[in-house]
């Protein structure tokens, strides 16, 4: 992923939340396959806010914007389906759909039914 393409083509939580709110959708991306270990499903999981035409994408940053110009932004990843849950939860989802092989996608609404976002 070149970040130096389209920088910054990432939004903070928060900014994630608000788009939500306002009519973009969330894609959650299956990047690793995922498996079970003990009763935990893990793989690795990225989200994205985009819209439905597909004319904007960006992705959640673990961390705030850089200041300067060597900074690295780090682009958030849920390395477990309860993690994937925590995250869209907080955002207002309440039936998650996680897509389980790598490749795959999903996408999000809030509809006519958003839950308040929190910070969890």
């Amino acid at each position: 992923m070149d970040l130096d393409k389209e920088a910054p083509n990432v939004v903070t939580t928060k900014h994630f939340h608000e788009l939500l709110r306002s009519g973009f959708q969330a894609e959650v991306v299956c990047t690793e396959d995922a498996y079970k270990k003990a009763a935990v499903w893990y793989g690795e999981w990225v989200v994205r806010v985009v819209n439905a035409d597909g004319t904007f994408e960006k992705h959640i940053s673990s961390t705030r914007m850089p200041s300067t110009p060597g900074e690295n932004i780090k682009i958030r990843t849920a390395k477990t389906a309860n993690g994937l849950i925590s995250l869209l939860h907080a955002a207002g989802f309440r039936i998650p759909a996680i897509p389980m092989e790598k490749g795959t996608r999903q996408i999000l609404s809030l509809g006519d039914n958003p839950a308040t976002p929190s910070d969890d």
